[in-house]
């Protein structure tokens, strides 16, 4: 880990474990070298650094790209491996910086469910997470994270001190969609990138 980003990481580790009681668990499914996805479920404002500092390597983050044109922020989120990505979290130049992060062996963080849950349930898996696995070669590694819509939900303005889980499945690698694919018709194209989001669901709901 760079310098900044090994600081951040213990800080946000420290305050997980204290005021969250923070626990990974099975977190020996994320390969500590080369790329990875991380397939989390999406309930709370601290699902990043909670996902992030269960693992010992550095992983990237999504961030919106006009928080790059900061002066002090952007150089920091950089420094954190953040990947910018516009409004809508997704279009040609977001796609690109995920797939070239995870062409270089980097591991990141995708939410399949696109947003934050207003409920605390688990939600339909939009197909944009099953184009970027479709277009890569990493495993993906289902991720759930237990109690975060109780600690910190959109709808609290301030973090409770509420107990919090993180737990890990084993990779999938998908290779039978992704070769499918390579002669698929274009009506079917869409589908299977759904297919592949939905069972990324399955596998996350299942933890």
């Amino acid at each position: 880990m760079t310098p900044t980003y090994r600081l951040t990481w213990i800080v946000l580790g420290t305050f997980a474990k204290v005021w969250f009681r923070a626990r990974a668990v099975d977190a020996h499914h994320v390969p500590l070298t080369g790329p990875v996805i991380l397939a989390s479920n999406h309930a709370s404002f601290a699902d990043p650094p909670l996902v992030g500092t269960s693992v010992d390597r550095e992983i990237s983050y999504l961030a919106r790209d006009t928080l790059f044109s900061k002066p002090v922020l952007g150089s920091y989120i950089r420094r954190l491996n953040a990947v910018p990505v516009n409004r809508e979290g997704g279009g040609g130049p977001g796609l690109k910086a995920i797939l070239d992060r995870l062409n270089s062996g980097g591991g990141i963080i995708l939410f399949p469910e696109g947003t934050r849950t207003h409920d605390g349930k688990l939600q339909p898996a939009k197909s944009g997470i099953g184009l970027i696995v479709a277009k890569s070669t990493a495993p993906v590694v289902p991720v759930h994270i237990h109690g975060s819509y109780e600690a910190w939900g959109r709808h609290q303005a301030l973090p409770r001190p509420r107990k919090v889980t993180v737990r890990f499945g084993a990779p999938r690698d998908f290779a039978e969609l992704r070769a499918e694919l390579a002669n698929a018709e274009k009506s079917r194209v869409k589908a299977i990138y759904q297919e592949i989001a939905n069972r990324i669901m399955a596998d996350i709901a299942a933890l």
